[in-house]
C-alpha cells in the first residue's frame, strides 16, 4: 500500500481540497484495511473485501480513495446514518471491524499541536499525527453481507407492474401480489413535470 502522504494526496485531489475530514477518511481507511488483512486493497485484493461508509462527507471521499472501493463497483455501500464511521469486512475470513472517528479528539487536537491557535488548522495537523486509539474507537463486528448487495452482476432483475421500469438486486417492494419498485410502492422523492 502507498504511504499515507500519497494516499492523501490522492484524496485531497480528487475531493478538491486538504481538510481535516480527508486526513481521518486516509488514516480510517489504513487502519481499517490493516485490521481485516487486506495489503493491495486496489490490485490483487480488490475484490476480496467490503466497505459500508456511515456518512456523505469528506472521509467517505478519502476512504473510496484508499480502499478503490465505491457504489458503482458494489464493492462500498453507504448508510445514511450521518456518523464519522465506516466497517470494514473481508469477504474471505469474515473479520469485520467498524471504525468510529472519536468526537473527543477535536479537543485532543490542542495536545498535539498547541502552537496553532487556530482550531481547524489545529485539527487538520494533530490528525496526522495523533495515535489511532486517540482518534478512533475501534469495534470487532460481524456483518453478513446479504448476497444481493454483494459486488458483481445483478442477481435479480423485475419490471415494476405499475411503470415499467426495471429494479435490480432485490430492491422491489412486494405489495398486494404485486412487484414494484420503491417509487410507486412509497411515494417518488420526484415529480414529474
Amino acid at each position: 500500500m502507498e504511504t499515507f502522504d500519497e494516499l492523501l494526496d490522492k484524496a485531497t485531489a480528487i475531493h478538491g481540497h486538504i481538510c481535516a475530514g480527508q486526513v481521518i477518511g486516509v488514516r480510517l481507511a489504513m487502519l481499517g484495511l490493516k485490521l481485516i488483512g487486506i495489503d493491495d486493497p486496489r490490485g490483487v485484493d480488490r475484490k476480496k473485501f467490503y466497505v459500508l461508509v456511515e456518512i456523505d462527507r469528506c472521509a467517505t471521499d478519502a476512504i473510496q480513495t484508499v480502499t478503490g472501493c465505491s457504489l458503482g463497483k458494489r464493492s462500498m455501500k453507504w448508510l445514511d446514518h450521518g456518523i464519522m464511521a465506516a466497517s470494514f469486512v473481508n469477504l474471505e475470513d469474515g473479520r469485520a471491524v467498524r471504525i468510529l472517528a472519536r468526537e473527543e479528539s477535536r479537543a485532543l487536537a490542542g495536545k498535539y499541536c498547541p502552537e496553532i491557535k487556530e482550531k481547524y488548522k489545529q485539527q487538520l495537523t494533530a490528525y496526522r499525527i495523533m495515535p489511532e486509539e486517540e482518534l478512533f474507537a475501534v469495534q470487532q463486528v460481524r456483518i453478513k453481507v446479504p448476497d444481493c448487495d454483494m459486488p458483481g452482476r445483478p442477481q435479480c432483475r423485475v419490471q415494476c407492474a405499475d411503470c415499467g421500469e426495471w429494479v435490480q438486486d432485490s430492491r422491489h417492494v412486494e405489495k398486494n401480489g404485486r412487484v414494484l419498485c420503491k417509487n410507486c410502492a412509497n411515494g417518488a422523492y420526484f415529480e414529474v413535470i
